[in-house]
């Protein structure tokens, strides 16, 4: 699941000049430091997520910014959502 979400993170912002392989698992997806994602960058995310994953993401909120911190909270954020589905 890492390796799909980095590559859904660098089709969905259309990253050309980053490969996949280029982004840490555990570094920071937004801000001055990690990967330097901005807000437009969330939500073109959040939509892309949604579309592969069905996720549910209601509003922004302090939670969904934790989930969106990385890769890795990302992924957790994506397995507690498919438990949780009925």
């Amino acid at each position: 699941m890492i390796r799909d979400l980095k590559r859904l993170i660098v089709d969905a912002l259309k990253l050309e000049d980053l490969s996949p392989d280029e982004i840490a698992t555990d570094e920071p997806l937004f801000g001055d430091s990690g990967l330097g994602l901005d807000s437009i960058d969330a939500l073109e995310l959040g939509v892309a997520l949604r579309k592969a994953f069905g996720l549910r993401i209601e509003t922004v909120s302090d939670e969904v910014k934790t989930h969106f911190f990385s890769v890795a909270t990302l992924a957790a954020f994506i397995r507690s959502q498919r438990t949780a589905s009925p």
